[in-house]
C-alpha cells in the first residue's frame, strides 16, 4: 500500500502512523472472523440468580465496603439523538399535508410506531415546548388544521429555528416530564448515581461526550445541579472525556483500498464504542459502574434499580477479595502450601472459566503460573435481563482460539450464521446484554491494570457505511464490552427487566416506563 506525503501527513495528525493503518487494512482483506460459541449462558450454566435473601445481603456486603473506596459511574454520551428521530425525519421528507391526510399517510406506511407517536404526541416531554415554539414561529398557528399543526411542531422538535433535538447529544434530549420540571437522561444519571454510587455525600461521574457537546453538558449541569443535589443531599462531580481522534479507523471501498473524500483526502470514521477502552483506561477508581446514557427510569423507581446495582457490586466485591487473596499468597510465598485444586475449582465454579486441555498434565510451577495470569486481570460482573425482543447482544460460553472456555458478550454480528449449529445455538440465548455493568480498574496491588492487554483485536467488525452516497466499508473496534474486554474475568447475574428501559427511538417515550404520570 502506497501513501503519498499528504496521506501520511493527515494520517500522523490523527496520532496514527502508517503502519496502524496499514494492519487495519489487512483486517478489511481478512474479514470478520466470528467466534465459537460453545453454549448460551443460560441460568444454572454460566448465568447467576439470585434469592432476594441474597440479593439483600450482597447489596449490604457493598454498603459496607463503599466508603472506603473510589467510586465510579461511567456513562458512555457521546451518541447524537439523530438516529433516535430517524423515523420522524423519513416523515418530514415523505409527508406533504396539503397534498395528503395523515391518516392515509399513516395507513399507506402501514408503520405502527409513527402511528403511536401521533396518537400519543401529546405525551412526549417536550411536546408543550414544541407547542409553544411553534406558535411563536408561526403566524395563525391555532387556526391551522390538525395535520399541519402536527407537522410543523415535528419540525420544530427536530430542526432549528425550533428545539433542535434531532442535533443534540441523546443525553441533553428531555426524556421526562415531572409536575415540577421536564429531565433529560443526563439529569436521571445524576439521581441514580445519588441511590448507589455516593460516598460520604459526594457522587462522581463521568461521561464520554463529544467535543462539540461538553458545554452543553456543563451548561445543563448548571442549570439541574441545585435541584439535584438538595433533591439527594448529594453533591456531584462530573468529569467528561471526547473519544481520542488516535481511535479513528480508516475506511476503505470494495476493493479494500483506502476510501477518499470529495477533496481526494483519506477518510477515517470513529472507531465504535470500543474506542471508549482508551477513555475508561484512564481512570482512576477502585469500582466502576458502566451504563448506557439512554438507559434511565423514572424518579421513583430509582431506589428499586439501585438495590440490583448494589447487588451487583456486592458479588464484584466479594469475588474480588477472593482472587486478590490468592495472588497475594501467591506472592508471598510462590505458591507453596497454596492448594492449586481449590484455586482451581475457585476459577472455574466462580468465574465459569474452563483452561485448555492438558492444564492437569503440567508440572505444579507450571499450573502455578497459569492460575496466577488467569487471576491477575481485570474483573467485571454484568447483569444480563431475559430475552424479550430487545436489540444487543447476548452472554456466551466460547471456545476461545487458546482452548480455554470462557464467558463472552457476543454481538450477533459475531456469529458465523452460515454454520448451522452456531446459529442454532445462538438461538438458544434466553438472556441478552443491556450494559449493566461493575468493574475494577486496579489489581491486588493497587495498580491501575493497562486495559489494553486485555483487549482481543480479532474482534473488530467490518460494517457496511456509505460517505456522499457512495459504499465504504468500515472498521468498527472490538466493541467496549465485547472484544475490549475479552480477556477479562467475566460473571454474569440475572437482573430484573424492569431495570433494563433503553430509548432507542422516539416512540420508547411513549412508554409506560419513561411517563411520569
Amino acid at each position: 500500500m502506497k501513501f503519498t506525503r499528504e496521506d501520511i501527513e493527515q494520517i500522523e495528525k490523527k496520532g496514527l502512523s502508517e503502519k496502524k493503518v496499514e494492519e487495519q487494512i489487512r483486517i478489511f482483506e481478512r474479514g470478520n472472523l466470528p467466534v465459537n460459541i460453545e453454549a448460551a449462558a443460560t441460568v444454572g450454566n454460566g448465568i447467576l440468580q439470585f434469592s432476594s435473601a441474597q440479593r439483600e445481603e450482597l447489596s449490604s456486603y457493598y454498603d459496607n465496603k463503599k466508603e472506603d473506596l473510589e467510586i465510579l459511574k461511567f456513562v458512555p454520551a457521546s451518541g447524537a439523538a439523530t438516529r433516535m428521530f430517524k423515523s420522524l425525519h423519513t416523515f418530514m421528507e415523505e409527508f406533504d399535508p396539503g397534498k395528503e391526510s395523515l391518516d392515509d399517510y399513516l395507513n399507506r406506511k402501514n408503520n405502527t410506531n409513527l402511528k403511536r407517536f401521533f396518537e400519543n404526541i401529546e405525551s412526549l416531554p417536550f411536546y408543550d415546548t414544541a407547542v409553544n415554539n411553534s406558535r411563536e414561529s408561526q403566524p395563525g398557528f391555532d387556526s391551522l388544521t390538525d395535520e399541519a399543526k402536527k407537522f410543523l411542531i415535528v419540525r420544530t422538535i427536530l430542526f432549528s429555528p425550533g428545539l433542535n433535538l434531532s442535533n443534540y447529544p441523546k443525553g441533553l434530549v428531555p426524556f421526562h416530564n415531572y409536575k415540577t420540571h421536564v429531565a433529560t437522561a443526563f439529569e436521571e444519571h445524576l439521581y441514580e448515581a445519588a441511590e448507589f454510587a455516593a460516598v460520604k455525600g459526594v457522587a462522581k461521574l463521568h461521561f464520554t461526550v463529544s467535543e462539540g457537546h461538553k458545554e452543553k453538558f456543563q451548561a445543563e449541569f448548571e442549570k439541574v445541579q441545585r435541584r439535584v443535589e438538595e433533591f439527594t443531599s448529594t453533591k456531584f462531580v462530573i468529569t467528561y472525556s471526547y473519544q481520542n481522534p488516535k481511535t479513528d479507523t480508516i475506511a476503505v471501498n470494495s476493493n479494500n483500498e483506502p476510501f477518499r473524500s470529495k477533496d481526494g483526502k483519506l477518510f477515517f470514521r470513529p472507531g465504535g464504542h470500543g474506542a471508549l477502552i482508551d477513555n475508561l483506561n484512564d481512570l482512576d477508581a477502585d469500582l466502576v459502574f458502566i451504563k448506557n446514557i439512554d438507559n434511565v427510569v423514572l424518579l421513583d423507581r430509582a431506589k428499586e434499580v439501585a438495590e440490583y446495582k448494589k447487588m451487583l457490586a456486592g458479588k464484584y466485591l466479594k469475588v474480588q477479595e477472593k482472587c486478590f487473596s490468592y495472588l497475594q499468597a501467591i506472592e508471598e510465598n510462590e505458591g507453596s502450601g497454596l492448594d492449586l485444586e481449590e484455586v482451581k475449582n475457585f476459577i472455574e465454579t466462580e468465574l465459569f472459566f474452563e483452561f485448555a486441555s492438558g492444564f492437569d498434565q503440567l508440572s505444579p510451577d507450571e499450573k502455578l503460573q497459569m492460575i496466577r495470569e488467569r487471576l491477575d486481570r481485570p474483573l467485571r460482573v454484568c447483569g444480563m435481563v431475559k430475552n424479550e425482543g430487545e436489540p444487543g447482544g447476548g452472554p456466551f460460553l466460547v471456545n476461545m482460539p487458546n482452548g480455554s472456555k470462557s464467558l463472552q458478550i457476543i454481538e450477533g454480528a459475531q456469529i458465523d450464521t452460515e454454520d448451522v449449529q452456531q446459529k442454532e445455538t445462538a438461538q438458544n440465548a434466553t438472556h441478552f446484554n443491556p450494559v449493566d455493568i461493575v468493574c475494577g480498574l486496579r489489581n491486588y496491588k493497587e495498580e491501575n491494570f493497562d486495559l489494553h492487554q486485555f483487549v482481543d483485536p480479532a474482534t473488530s467488525f467490518i460494517a457496511e457505511k456509505s460517505k456522499d452516497g457512495e459504499p465504504l466499508k468500515a472498521l468498527e473496534l472490538p466493541g467496549l464490552w465485547n472484544g475490549a474486554m475479552s480477556k477479562w474475568n467475566t460473571i454474569f447475574v440475572e437482573v430484573p427487566v424492569a431495570t433494563f428501559n433503553p430509548v432507542k427511538t422516539v416512540v420508547d417515550l411513549l412508554k409506560p416506563s419513561h411517563q411520569a404520570g
